[in-house]
């Protein structure tokens, strides 16, 4: 049987690509610009070509060229645009350059012509002010030929040991006639204690010193005070960071980047539940469901952006495995006499 093709555009370490190639699909082509991730992804993927470079100097024909394939013929081109311009997290400007990408990713998919489309994106691009951005943006990939829909979707409820919501758009092309839908719950959150159950102290090395609260606590004291918090409380309300996990609750939204003035492995001031310690990268990568065989380069200091930057890999294995059943399947099959 063919596997359904897909090309991953701001493809990151490989999340993303991880669950497509879990659900079955043949990766063509990925698309990234930061070193790191580059050289993440291709140490993971070997056997995917990969774009390093600017989304905007790429042409729909290079991009056809370098995936061997004709335009409309791809299964599902697939996105994660930067977001910072649209979290919560951040200052949340309408008119943050950063939030202009998702032009490239419209462009792309105009020149392609894909059956299906995947754009995952944070939730801050659905609240308040930013409401408007997200209707240009549906506006936008519509006007492309596609019906799109978006939904708020927990990576929690697909098998990913972290309470991590994001606005998941799939687009299905016009002529197909099929309406775009996604999947539904698959069960239960996965605590923390559940997550790093069995994790080998070998593979966790060197990353679990626990001297590291005492060198976090001479840089930021809101940190050291993090540490003193009981499992499960926040130093700070409403943010993800600063606070203690807790061994039966999934792990809160993992950020790529430590508050200001920190050591760069601090891991976003997350503190381990019961010991002295922020986690170790190993740890949070079962919490945003990477295996432990997938490899980061210069994990200590680069791994925790790579993580917080991913698509968690279960996540959308859930959605590549529903648009391959539910759409791609059902635009093949013919029709009933």
């Amino acid at each position: 049987m063919v596997k359904p093709t897909v090309i991953s555009t701001f493809a990151g370490c490989g999340g993303s690509s991880l669950g497509y190639q879990m659900a079955g699909f043949h990766e063509l082509l990925a698309v990234e610009w930061d070193q790191n991730a580059v050289d993440t992804f291709r140490l993971n993927f070997p056997d995917v070509p990969v774009y390093h470079g600017d989304i905007a100097k790429l042409t729909g024909a290079e991009c056809m060229r370098l995936a061997g394939i004709e335009k409309g013929t791809l299964d599902v081109l697939d996105g994660s645009p930067p977001c910072q311009g649209f979290s919560t997290a951040g200052k949340r400007k309408f008119d943050d350059p950063r939030n202009s990408l998702f032009k490239e990713y419209a462009r792309l998919l105009s020149e392609l012509q894909p059956k299906v489309f995947v754009m995952e994106n944070v939730t801050g691009m659905v609240k308040g002010c930013m409401k408007q951005a997200y209707l240009q943006i549906i506006k936008t990939l519509r006007e492309c030929g596609y019906k799109a829909k978006g939904e708020v979707m927990n990576a929690m409820y697909f098998n990913v040991p972290q309470s991590r919501e994001r606005v998941i758009i799939i687009g299905v092309r016009e002529d197909l006639g099929i309406e775009p839908t996604h999947p539904k719950p698959q069960g239960k959150p996965i605590t923390f204690r559940e997550a790093v159950k069995g994790l080998s102290e070998t593979i966790q090395a060197p990353e679990i010193d626990h001297v590291w609260i005492d060198e976090i606590s001479r840089n930021t004291k809101w940190i050291h005070a993090a540490a003193k918090l009981r499992p499960g409380q926040k130093l700070i309300p409403n943010v993800a960071s600063g606070r203690r996990l807790h061994w039966d609750k999934p792990a809160p939204t993992i950020q790529r980047n430590a508050p200001p003035g920190c050591a760069p492995y601090v891991r976003n001031s997350m503190i381990h539940p019961s010991q002295a310690r922020t986690p170790s990268i190993r740890e949070m990568a079962r919490c945003q469901s990477f295996p432990d065989s997938f490899s980061f380069v210069s994990a200590l200091t680069e791994g925790m952006a790579r993580i917080g930057n991913s698509v968690p890999p279960n996540l959308m294995k859930a959605i590549a495995e529903h648009i391959k059943v539910n759409i791609l399947e059902a635009a093949n099959d013919p029709p009933s006499p």
